[in-house]
């Protein structure tokens, strides 16, 4: 569950959502997927190991490290021991590195291993648990989420207190989203759906008008464009119509976490657009 800071928004969501930071959990986590799925496989001395290992262990001395290889150490608790040294002390984005580099350089002589996929399935797992900014796609480590995105979702957390009811509906979108314990996926979105909803009400100074009541007057009196509108309303039928997220028990297990952080991105976006277009056109 979030912690008290988290939920009144004291800890800032980009600690929440790691994109440039790594917790004491991912990082032990991410080490123990390194010890479990490679170094396990080392033999106390590195020379009897086979012959993949051998080579990832060479690879992350020379061309990682970029060590002399003349200077390898050949015992098992040595190499660990620096290794680790290193990953508990490096910077954040140099984890990442390393746990990529040490995929990338494993080439099991058996097509049959499996290693690298039962490595990558993991790390997914702790990456999506810890809520890491990043996942392996297709092989490759690269960002779910950008430092722009979140940005967006913070601007959209403090806004004017006249629209306190928006601000309190996308921090339970981020609440059931953090749960680490039990994350709530479909209700996060049900809850960044309901803050554009609240917030068009607002706007309209109508509140008892469905989001796409509100669009209709806002498309009309304050030009928004007609693109714009109908992806809302699409979004809005998505989560509220008779197979919406709202209504149809399907969505529980089928809703995922990169579902949800997608409709806070964009949900929360879509506020500040609308906020800066008021701006302009003295919608108050």
């Amino acid at each position: 569950m979030p912690t008290f800071s988290e939920r009144i928004g004291v800890t800032p969501i980009k600690s929440i959502i790691q994109i440039d930071s790594i917790s004491r959990d991912l990082e032990n986590s991410l080490w123990n997927a390194l010890i479990i799925y490679y170094w396990d496989k080392m033999d106390e001395s590195i020379l009897r190991s086979r012959n993949e290992i051998r080579t990832l262990y060479y690879n992350v001395w020379a061309h990682y490290f970029k060590n002399k290889l003349d200077e390898i150490y050949h015992s098992k608790p040595n190499f660990i021991s620096m290794i680790k040294k290193y990953f508990f002390t490096c910077e954040w984005y140099e984890k990442y590195n390393l746990i990529e580099f040490v995929k990338n350089s494993y080439h099991p002589l058996d097509t049959r291993d499996s290693t690298n996929k039962e490595y990558i399935d993991y790390c997914n797992i702790v990456f999506e648990r810890e809520l890491s900014g990043y996942r392996f796609i297709d092989g490759t480590l690269g960002p779910i989420i950008t430092p722009i995105e979140i940005e967006s979702i913070e601007d959209a957390l403090t806004i004017d207190d006249i629209y306190k009811p928006v601000k309190t509906h996308f921090g339970r979108a981020l609440q059931f989203l953090s749960d680490k314990t039990n994350p709530d996926y479909r209700n996060s979105i049900k809850e960044s759906i309901s803050g554009v909803e609240s917030f068009c009400s607002i706007l309209t100074k109508n509140p008892k008008a469905t989001l796409g009541q509100a669009l209709k007057v806002i498309e009309e009196e304050h030009s928004l464009h007609t693109a714009l509108k109908s992806s809302f309303n699409s979004l809005y039928g998505y989560a509220s119509d008779g197979d919406g997220i709202r209504h149809h028990l399907k969505f529980e297990e089928n809703s995922k976490q990169e579902d949800a952080i997608y409709m806070l991105v964009s949900c929360s976006a879509f506020i500040n657009y609308l906020i800066k277009k008021a701006s302009t056109t003295a919608i108050k």
